[in-house]
């Protein structure tokens, strides 16, 4: 019984993170080959951006322009510019960053779009 009582919570607990990261917060990149911008990214942001407190809250997800959208997501218009960066929350489009002129104008845009999605959850619950 008591090996029953681990199983079962066990699933409970893999059921309930598998849906807080279908909830997560998630920042598409999308780029092309080539693109000198999305490679000025990746040299300034990038490579540290998975440590950042924007990094933790909005993981990147790189996706190649014309390539499908992941399954479950959802986003306003198919990006003409590279790099564009999709803010996702629950798989739809909340926020959306087209080209990167810097560093600073990134994270500056970036945590704009952050604040705005605290602020719309908060008056939802």
């Amino acid at each position: 019984m008591a090996i029953f009582r681990v199983v079962f919570q066990a699933v409970v607990l893999s059921l309930a993170f598998s849906a807080a990261a279908a909830a997560q917060t998630t920042l598409l990149m999308f780029e092309e080959i080539g693109c000198p911008y999305c490679e000025q990214w990746r040299a300034e942001v990038g490579v540290v951006y998975s440590k950042t407190e924007e990094g933790k809250r909005a993981p990147v997800k790189i996706i190649l322009l014309g390539e499908p959208l992941p399954e479950g997501v959802s986003i306003g218009a198919e990006p003409f510019y590279t790099p564009t960066f999709v803010l996702l929350d629950d798989g739809r489009e909340v926020g959306r960053i087209e080209g990167y002129p810097g560093e600073a104008f990134f994270y500056g845009l970036l945590n704009r779009m952050l604040n705005n999605l605290d602020k719309r959850k908060a008056g939802s619950g």
